[in-house]
């Protein structure tokens, strides 16, 4: 019975959200894959209010050509 998790145990769950159908919460995984690190920290520390400005970060990258 391998998977992911199976050679990287222990594992602790972190977060829990409930969901009324499978496809909400397919959704919800594949959002919080793309997030930042940084961005899944404060999800999980409950920090909510540190969100938009960690996502408003993300999408303002210095040009490089300047």
């Amino acid at each position: 019975m391998g998977g992911y998790t199976a050679s990287r145990l222990p594992v602790e769950c972190v977060h829990v959200a409930e969901f009324q159908s499978i496809h909400e919460a397919i959704a919800w995984e594949r959002t919080i894959k793309r997030w930042s690190r940084a961005k899944k920290e404060a999800l999980i520390a409950g920090d909510y209010d540190r969100l938009p400005a960690l996502s408003k970060n993300r999408q303002h990258h210095p040009s490089k050509s300047s």
